[in-house]
């Protein structure tokens, strides 16, 4: 499962509904320390030596050499000693630093905003939501009467120091239970439990292996709250320790029963890297599944009928795509299901099903994509996005268009939109690049906007900061859109210090997102930029679409563009020129240094896939064949030996300085994956600049991520470009 945008900043808690980078508090070191082992050890001027093995695999009469292979077995006592060496070595490094102490006291000023609230649900005239008060460790769930109650903490992990975090949540539709999810220690394995909204009390009942992290949790409730269907991950060898990562299928759970009993309820033999998203009508009377086969493909959409079957309505070959982690691209519309499609119209197009599947169309492609859609009375909302672009329009039930929502209508992204088919108000969160985190009550009846909720920032100088628009022209002439944003009065002079960040993949779009502690960055006069590459989906389907498999490829020029047009407009120069990624961004990054080592200064890449012939080994990378393909195809063999960063670290090559960031506990990309792709360029490398790899020990993709892990990764981040990149320091002078 990769439905995880990373960052709009250095936000690299892999995010989409925390805008904001956080770090421990003024005053600390950040976490430099705090983000490495405990245990330090003795560190030599040079990187650990990493030994080659004659490690040989042939893939359709090609012979590949595999030296590192033996860094994958991360329970061997010398892959052990091995890790904490390239710690000790990365801690040595970055202790070396001027200005790192500096950077991460102004990052933790910066991290301490007021309240954060996110993910707002409305279920039974409640308003359900998760609430954070940095520096508290893990996101609370709330509830309150909507509008105008008093909140109420239903549930609260932090009495676990930041090792539980609430995954995600499901009111039923009355409101009176919410079941919620909890992972530890970064795997993001799944429990779902339950709590009564009156009284605050936790049920007896507890769900096991209900998804996280290779496949997403899903839950439906009952219409009379007796129950849940809810996706549910098979045990194998007869122990609850032992759980497969793969054939997830529904499962239904009675309250007050044990989790043994619960019967299956769907999807048994229907795919092995199923996937699902679960939607019940306000009421609860009806009850949808939306299945793919994997990241990256089409759903088929299924509908509960009256007893209890899954019937299938809507094949693959509609290219609905409505899985999201920030929003929907369906929604329940009273009796009828609504859904976004792309069938012959790669931009989307809305159609509503019946009850008993009929499908209707009600709005056709636009020049801007469809996102998600949410109801209201009388009608429904789209989000649509072009580029780097956001919007709101209004429909009539029957389609037609009403208005489009008065939102700002540059430099932000749209979040969740909590509505109801019952009623006029919806609830819509946004944020931008000098915007924190806002709600927004619309009224669909008379057009009008009330802020009802935002997060005060830290600093009042994100009223300073200024955005400029690019056009990068990719290799094959696509243009390719980069947002470049600055402090007023800091201009082109052709070496600003700069970062790049992209991501490129699984059809998400890489939104404006409020800067938070990226704002320590420019206030020294240092430049970011973002670029919306192809393989997202900021252009629709297409986008995606050109952008994935055989043309991935294609997301790596345009990001090489953006990186050009940062030059070319003298905003910068190779020597001043970082990139950033994570997760698919993360082999962005490997593709971009082994392609072009010579136009960049500085990476930093978190939680990377840097092997792509050796991906679908570790259980995600399964789940990925749809977006990457397989080594298993000669075809797709060929595409992915050609872009794959680690077989194309050229020996005798000046890389520039890299900085991989991992966690022992990831559950999306294999841990191997950066310390294989380290030991390589520590080895080819002929430049005096540092290749250096952190191993987080109690971490993993960063999807439940404390607050202060949150923060060692964007204090070591920043600290890193700032070193590399020649930051002015504070009082006005270079770090380096």
């Amino acid at each position: 499962m990769f439905r995880v945008p990373v960052i709009a900043g250095f936000a690299f808690a892999l995010l989409p509904g925390l805008a904001c980078a956080q770090t421990p508090g003024p005053g600390t070191s950040a976490g430099l320390h705090h983000a490495l082992i405990d245990t330090r050890h003795e560190v030599a001027a040079m990187p650990p030596p990493t030994p080659e093995h004659d490690v040989t695999e042939t893939y359709f009469g090609t012979v590949m050499r595999d030296p590192y292979r033996w860094l994958e077995d991360a329970n061997a006592p010398v892959v052990k000693r091995w890790i904490a060496a390239q710690n000790a070595y990365t801690e040595k490094v970055m202790d070396g630093f001027p200005d790192a102490k500096a950077i991460a006291k102004r990052v933790g000023e910066l991290a301490l905003t007021s309240t954060q609230q996110s993910s707002p649900k409305i279920a039974g005239g409640t308003l359900f939501y998760l609430r954070q008060t940095p520096p508290q460790p893990q996101a609370v769930l709330v509830a309150q009467a909507w509008p105008g109650g008093k909140a109420k903490v239903l549930v609260d992990p932090n009495a676990a120091q930041g090792r539980i975090a609430i995954t995600d949540y499901w009111p039923s539709p009355d409101g009176k239970y919410v079941a919620y999810g909890t992972a530890e220690g970064g795997n993001e394995e799944t429990t779902i439990r339950f709590v009564d909204v009156a009284s605050g009390n936790t049920l007896a009942d507890a769900l096991p292996r209900a998804g996280g992290g290779t496949t997403p949790q899903a839950l439906v409730w009952d219409a009379d709250d007796k129950g849940v269907t809810y996706v549910r991950l098979p045990t194998t060898g007869g122990t609850s320790a032992s759980v497969s990562q793969f054939d997830a299928a529904l499962f239904h759970h009675a309250l007050g029963t044990r989790a043994s009993t619960d019967t299956l309820a769907f999807g048994e033999g229907l795919s092995k890297v199923a996937e699902y998203t679960l939607l019940g009508s306000g009421d609860g009377q009806h009850a949808a599944a939306l299945l793919h086969d994997g990241d990256g493909a089409p759903d088929a959409v299924y509908l509960r009928n009256g007893d209890g079957r899954w019937e299938l309505a809507l094949g693959t070959e509609a290219d609905v795509r409505a899985a999201s982690e920030v929003n929907l691209g369906a929604a329940w519309d009273g009796d009828r299901l609504l859904v976004i499609a792309y069938q012959d119209a790669p931009r989307g197009k809305l159609l509503a099903l019946d009850a008993d599947g009929h499908v209707q169309q009600l709005v056709s492609e636009g020049d801007w994509a469809m996102h998600s859609v949410a109801p209201v009375k009388g009608g429904f909302l789209i989000t649509e996005v072009s580029g780097p672009d956001w919007r709101v329009q209004q429909y009539s039930g029957t389609g037609e268009f009403v208005r489009t929502v008065p939102l700002p209508k540059r430099g932000i992204g749209v979040g969740t939109i909590a509505s109801s088919a019952l009623s006029p108000h919806a609830l819509i969160s946004y944020s931008g690049w000098i915007v924190p985190s806002r709600w927004t009550e619309y009224d669909a009846g008379n057009g009008s906007v009330k802020t009802v909720f935002e997060v005060k920032p830290a600093a009042s100088d994100y009223a300073n900061v200024v955005t400029y628009r690019l056009d990068a022209i990719s290799k094959d002439g696509t243009r390719v859109p980069v947002t470049v944003i600055a402090m007023k009065g800091v201009t082109p002079d052709g070496k600003r210090p700069t970062i790049l960040y992209g991501y490129g993949g699984f059809g998400i779009c890489t939104a404006p997102r409020f800067l938070g502690s990226t704002l320590a960055w420019l206030e020294r006069g240092g430049v970011y930029a973002v670029a919306n590459i192809r393989g997202g989906g900021e252009y629709g389907e297409g986008w995606h679409a050109d952008g994935m498999l055989a043309k991935k490829q294609n997301g790596f020029d345009d990001f090489h563009a953006a990186a050009q047009a940062l030059v070319q407009h003298h905003w910068t120069n190779p020597a001043h020129l970082g990139i950033l990624g994570g997760s698919n961004g993360g082999l962005l990054m490997g593709a971009a240094l082994t392609q072009h080592p010579s136009d960049y200064r500085a990476v930093v890449s978190l939680v990377g896939i840097y092997d792509m012939l050796r991906a679908e080994l570790w259980p995600n990378g399964q789940y990925n064949v749809s977006e990457y393909g397989t080594v298993t195809k000669k075809p797709d063999f060929e595409w992915l030996r050609a872009y794959s960063p680690l077989q194309n670290v050229k020996p005798h090559t000046a890389y520039p300085a890299v900085l991989l960031i991992t966690g022992v506990n990831d559950p999306r990309v294999a841990p191997w994956q950066s310390r294989k792709f380290a030991a390589a360029l520590q080895a080819a490398t002929t430049s005096s600049d540092p290749v250096l790899l952190l191993t987080r020990m109690d971490e993993g993709h960063g999807v439940t991520a404390s607050f202060s892990q949150r923060v060692g990764n964007a204090a070591a981040a920043m600290a890193f470009f700032a070193q590399e990149l020649g930051l002015p320091h504070a009082s006005g002078g270079s770090t380096r």
